[in-house]
């Protein structure tokens, strides 16, 4: 008799961003067509850059003459891809091998796949509020999940606790929700631990770009010590707008064992047994990325992004609101106004000021009382929302 998994029973209702997009339906129903200003959304506003652009066409004519025609690519991606990152973290005094570098079709793909290297048996350990695919994939697989709870006091970033036993480690840094970023200090500890309890980083650098203090560190493997306890896991969604044309990598350090088993030559054996690579032309698209003009063109878009956050951080400087975030990430997290809920000030935001944000308790229970507002929004709508924002609190 067949028999399904019953871990998705477990699993609670996505219901975040369905809850959203019925209320804003239902306020737009009642009052005719009225003008919404969406500072939720989590996807990027502006196109591909340019050299992308120009690296995609250049591959689809590729694939048009025999000549120059790619079938399969190598599972773990072409080497101009991987020799194109691994002269990204070069810059950065990162040295990594092309075999340590894994292609991707994207961040979330990858956080799922991954956890195919290790027992169910192993706990994982999510720091929270946290990007709710975390947990859902893990209980998917039937993992035991320990929540490690953030606050204010700890700025949204806190120190291991040694009495805490998991072995798979969540860190999101720049993270999502709040835009907090780990310092090397604070990333020290996290290495150290790992390394003493024997447990994996399972590191979130999709927001990395964002990051301008140099003091910050864009990759874990900045830090001493990681390349023998963590898991890098990036995307061009945010970086260079791939949200809707997919593509990331993963890199996983040689010297990563457990058990007597290389964690490396795992995944190898896995993305040749579960995959037949990304394609050749979104590969060179994305290796256009990480080229001097690439990068240039980026970072222009990414000024965009740091040009709504600066109109939301004003406003809520103004307004004397906490916050973290907006400056090394592309998202902020205020505290809610006046004592109310995460849910109560979405509803007072779109009702009084037409104005969509994300209710932090959707990002885990210690979310509650705080409120998401994502920068990749058009610049007039979030400039206007900024405005109505300082109008409606000021009263």
């Amino acid at each position: 008799m067949l028999k399904l998994n019953h871990n998705y029973s477990d699993l609670k209702d996505s219901y975040l961003f369905y809850k959203i997009a019925q209320k804003t339906r239902a306020y737009v129903e009642k009052h005719d067509g009225a003008y919404l200003y969406r500072l939720g959304i989590g996807d990027v506003s502006l196109p591909l850059c340019d050299e992308v652009i120009k690296a995609l066409h250049e591959a689809v004519d590729d694939q048009s003459q025999k000549q120059t025609f790619h079938g399969y690519m190598p599972e773990c991606g072409a080497h101009f891809f991987k020799e194109a990152v691994r002269g990204y973290y070069a810059k950065r005094e990162i040295s990594l091998s092309v075999d340590e570098i894994f292609v991707s079709s994207g961040a979330s793909d990858e956080l799922g796949d991954i956890l195919d290297l290790f027992d169910k048996s192993s706990a994982a350990l999510v720091i929270e509020p946290a990007y709710p695919a975390y947990v859902d994939a893990n209980v998917m697989a039937g993992r035991k999940i320990v929540h490690l709870s953030s606050g204010e006091e700890n700025g949204f970033l806190p120190d291991p606790d040694e009495s805490i036993d998991a072995q798979l480690l969540y860190i999101c840094s720049p993270n999502n929700p709040t835009g907090a970023v780990f310092c090397k200090d604070k990333l020290k500890k996290w290495v150290d631990y790992a390394n003493a309890k024997g447990a994996v980083i399972l590191f979130d650098a999709a927001y990395e770009a964002f990051i301008e203090d140099e003091e910050l560190p864009h990759s874990i493997f900045e830090i001493e010590g990681a390349r023998t306890c963590a898991i890098e896991i990036c995307s061009l969604s945010k970086t260079a707008g791939f949200t809707g044309t997919r593509c990331g990598y993963t890199v996983i350090p040689k010297e990563l064992e457990r058990e007597g088993m290389n964690l490396n030559a795992m995944w190898v054996r896995n993305r040749t047994t579960k995959t037949n690579g990304v394609s050749y032309i979104l590969q060179k698209g994305a290796a256009a990325v990480f080229t001097d003009e690439g990068q240039r063109q980026i970072k222009e878009n990414i000024a965009v992004y740091k040009r709504n956050a600066k109109y939301i951080t004003d406003a809520l400087d103004k307004l004397g609101i906490w916050y973290c975030g907006g400056k090394n990430a592309p998202y902020i997290w205020m505290k809610c106004p006046h004592g109310m809920s995460s849910w109560e000030f979405f509803d007072f935001l779109l009702e009084k000021a037409q104005i969509v944000g994300t209710p932090g308790e959707g990002f885990g229970s210690c979310g509650e009382g705080y409120f998401r507002f994502s920068t990749f929004g058009s610049p007039q709508d979030t400039e206007i929302a900024a405005k109505r924002l300082i109008n409606l609190l000021s009263e």
